[in-house]
């Protein structure tokens, strides 16, 4: 999982921030604390889906299940397992 976590924060920072130095905490709020825009919300989504072999529904994409690096790695693995 801390794989998943990883590859995720790295991509947030480097094409999401522009900060690719920028270490983001597996437990720090992405959406409610703004780091990551509606826009944004949508290409790391994609970039998800095209990575980890997921699908994931667009009622996802909101801070109940996609705020922390956490809540990702859980909502992959738990559907990499199906």
């Amino acid at each position: 999982m801390h794989e998943i976590q990883t590859t995720i924060g790295e991509y947030i920072s480097s094409s999401v921030l522009k900060q690719p130095k920028r270490q983001i905490r597996f437990d720090e709020p992405l959406i409610s604390s703004g780091l990551v825009d509606s826009f944004s919300l949508v290409d790391l989504a994609l970039f998800i889906e095209d990575k980890f072999g997921v699908h994931l529904d667009d009622t996802e994409l909101n801070a109940q299940t996609f705020d922390t690096l956490d809540q990702l790695a859980n909502l992959i693995q738990s559907r990499q397992s199906k």
